[in-house]
């Protein structure tokens, strides 16, 4: 799983200021962990939360879960954090059912072309039918000078009855989809990344 769950995991670090220890750390951080739908608990250096329909106005409403802790480093003490966002993962899942849409529509358009194809051809290969003669026009009508009827309307060779050739299915709509959906996942995954590294130095060294 860890080579694949940088999907919807985002991890990285921020330094603390030298002589910080874990719970000024964690107190400066707090405020970001008194949201409403948030709930979280402190043990030692490491602090573990959870959000449940978190609002927009959470600044860190994309993250569902997460893990932070306080590690010693060469350079001083430094917060490590290990973020989980289910949107990320949808955000990254969606192009590839659209792309699923897409091929499974390509799929029946192949099947539907072959059926009428062959449907065709064996209205080919049927005895042509003998055509009737025209009935004779009435003569009352024709005194009346009424127009004779119109014999130009006839079946089109894809059989749907003069209505037009049927609409051809198209994968485009899918793979539009899918684009957005993957535009969506990069650039949320960039930003968000940055985004959150941001907010916990801003905090940490804030006053």
């Amino acid at each position: 799983m860890r080579y694949i769950d940088w999907i919807w995991h985002v991890r990285g670090s921020a330094a603390l200021a030298p002589g910080r220890s874990a719970d000024d750390a964690f107190d400066k951080l707090d405020p970001l962990f008194r949201q409403p739908g948030t709930s979280h608990e402190r043990t030692g250096d490491t602090l573990v939360f959870s959000k449940k329909d978190q609002a927009a106005q959470d600044k860190m409403s994309v993250f569902d879960a997460g893990t932070l802790k306080i590690e010693k480093d060469e350079a001083g003490p430094v917060l490590r954090y290990d973020l989980i966002s289910r949107a990320l993962l949808y955000c990254f899942l969606a192009p590839l059912l659209f792309l699923g849409i897409a091929q499974i529509t390509i799929a029946i358009g192949v099947q539907e072309k072959a059926s009428a194809a062959a449907e065709k051809a064996a209205g080919r290969a049927k005895k042509p039918e003998v055509k009737k003669p025209d009935a004779p026009m009435n003569p009352v009508d024709k005194f009346l000078g009424a127009p004779a009827p119109d014999k130009s309307k006839k079946k089109d060779d894809d059989g749907d009855d003069g209505e037009g050739p049927k609409k051809k299915r198209s994968p485009t709509p899918a793979y539009v989809f899918a684009a957005i959906f993957a535009a969506l996942y990069v650039g949320g995954r960039i930003l968000e990344d940055r985004l959150v590294n941001a907010l916990f130095r801003k905090h940490l060294l804030g006053g």
